[in-house]
């Protein structure tokens, strides 16, 4: 992998920050407004940084890099497995090329990325523990 496992590990820790996140809530929908004090924690608001970071360390990776990123997503959803790391990161160039989709946007729409990251690091033989 020509990615370091440390820009993988903060990557999947900045969307697991964004995972926890929900939807707008109705503060006035009932509840106790002192059991309110900290609704907006896990609150998506436009304000809200988190994806911006994301993208930002997404664009701070050179090709390589991005391909191993989603090379890794394949591995860990299951598409390919770990004996296959070259086709995997071949696949993952093809699509970089022929996407009109920027890698961020890509990686950021899929569900539970961070697992499949950790899946995916977990199948190499790695990990962020």
């Amino acid at each position: 992998m020509d990615i370091a496992l440390d820009k993988v590990c903060e990557l999947i820790l900045r969307v697991r920050a964004i995972d926890v996140k929900e939807g707008p809530t109705d503060p006035a929908s009932g509840s106790n407004p002192i059991d309110d004090g900290s609704i907006d924690a896990l609150t998506s608001s436009p304000d809200d940084a988190t994806e911006d970071e994301i993208r930002d360390v997404i664009a701070g990776l050179n090709d390589d890099e991005r391909a191993d990123l989603i090379a890794l997503v394949y591995i860990g959803r299951g598409d390919m497995e770990p004996e296959e790391w070259g086709d995997a990161v071949r696949l993952a160039r093809e699509r970089e090329a022929a996407s009109s989709l920027s890698t961020a946007d890509w990686l950021i729409g899929i569900p539970n990325l961070a697992d499949l990251l950790d899946e995916g690091l977990s199948a190499m033989g790695r990990s962020c523990a």
